[in-house]
């Protein structure tokens, strides 16, 4: 490759970069917006070819500047920035040495963190349960930050994009950025639904049957516009 073609290159790189951190900054104050985080709680994050862009530590979603960018390789080595990575980096990077996850949203949505202190797994309240894979499992508590949360929730996403995370939040995958989110965002809308329906006394809320489930997952599959 000549030097041209190297620096060519190079600056298709940092303009893949700089885009992506631009969504992933959008994103993350859209988690704020919504409600689903307070403060610096929850994070974000997407990969850009080898490299997984995240949201640093314990920096307000609204000051982060293009030059604030954080990006590591799947080992967690730094290779984009000077800020700290956030504590939960090993969750996000389980889930894209497991996956072919393109963007990771955590959170701690109220309703659904509210879910996880009570059922092991979210019943089957609505067919958008399919865009998971199915209900969404509680992965067992484990101190924020560590290997072992992140293992607790690798078995919880088994066959699934996304689950919750006991006493603590909710964790979801996709393709973009904007799939991830929209994950999580259903996950606590369900949430709140199997809450509401829940509260109303001497009545059970129906629920849906695994059969019922899977008819909607794969017609979910083929949801929205279609390439021609």
């Amino acid at each position: 490759m000549t030097e041209q073609r190297r620096d060519t290159a190079r600056g298709t790189g940092r303009d893949a970069i700089g885009q992506a951190w631009q969504e992933l900054v959008e994103t993350a104050r859209r988690t704020v917006a919504d409600s689903l985080v307070v403060g610096t709680s929850g994070n974000v994050s997407v990969r850009v070819g080898d490299t997984v862009l995240v949201t640093p530590s314990g920096v307000p979603y609204d000051r982060l500047r293009p030059e604030d960018a954080v990006g590591v390789d799947l080992e967690g080595r730094r290779l984009v920035g000077d800020l700290s990575p956030t504590s939960e980096l090993p969750l996000h990077l389980a889930i894209y040495r497991h996956t072919d996850a393109g963007a990771v949203v955590h959170t701690h949505a109220v309703h659904a963190t509210a879910v996880s202190m009570l059922v092991p797994e979210l019943p089957g309240v609505h067919y958008m349960a399919g865009v998971l894979g199915g209900p969404a499992r509680v992965a067992p508590y484990a101190l924020y930050g560590t290997d072992e949360l992140a293992e607790n929730m690798l078995q919880a996403l088994r066959d699934r994009t996304g689950c919750l995370l006991q006493n603590h939040g909710t964790v979801t995958y996709g393709d973009t950025l904007s799939q991830a989110y929209d994950r999580t965002a259903q996950l606590e809308w369900m949430s709140r639904l199997w809450l509401t329906a829940s509260a109303v006394p001497s009545l059970t809320p129906s629920l849906l049957t695994p059969a019922q489930l899977d008819e909607a997952e794969r017609k979910l599959r083929g949801y929205g516009q279609q390439p021609a």
